[in-house]
């Protein structure tokens, strides 16, 4: 007894496992990789919702957001008064399309760059815009996928779906015959 004492006092003395020890320099520990990769998402889902929160924003923020959102309607819009101007009006039309004739190609160019780096601004704050809406939704979604294993079980062909449990008068009414008009005369004609 006391060398088998002395060897487990060797392999597990001392509050330890030498033998885990040993497995766990070839193979990790999943229950410990499944703790810190918990506390990893845990910490990047933090910092992704920080760093999309939205902040309360001043006057002055929501009047540039409302300037910001007049260069699309404006453009669209102009462009069908163009169409409709030059239905209405094409001597007044092809004089305003002369004038626009005279503009040289830099200004084009120029144009061209405002209206892009215009366009690709909205679309980052739009796309920043649907990643915070990503990161609400991601919320949701254990409570979705437990309210669709409750559906799944309401389904007709669930496995004890007609379980009338300890409800001893469900289960005597479910033992009766209904009364079928239609069931009955399908029999009387057979």
């Amino acid at each position: 007894m006391g060398m088998i004492d002395r060897l487990f006092g060797i392999v597990f003395g001392d509050n330890r496992n030498v033998v885990r020890e040993t497995v766990e320099v070839f193979r990790e520990n999943a229950e410990t990789a499944a703790a810190r990769g918990a506390v990893v998402q845990g910490q990047a889902m933090d910092q992704y919702g920080q760093e999309f929160r939205a902040s309360a924003k001043g006057g002055f923020d929501r009047f540039m957001d409302g300037v910001n959102r007049l260069p699309r309607p404006a453009l669209a819009l102009g462009t069908l008064g163009l169409f409709v101007s030059a239905m209405v009006a094409p001597l007044w039309f092809a004089q305003r399309m002369q004038g626009i004739a005279l503009v040289p190609e830099p200004l084009w160019w120029l144009l061209g760059v405002i209206v892009s780096f215009y366009f690709g601004a909205r679309h980052q704050v739009k796309s920043q815009d649907f990643q915070r809406s990503i990161v609400n939704t991601i919320k949701h979604v254990p409570k979705v996928v437990e309210n669709i294993e409750i559906i799944e079980k309401l389904r007709a062909d669930s496995v004890g779906v007609a379980d009338a449990g300890s409800d001893a008068r469900l289960a005597a009414q479910a033992l009766l015959s209904d009364d079928n008009a239609a069931l009955r005369e399908w029999r009387a004609a057979r």
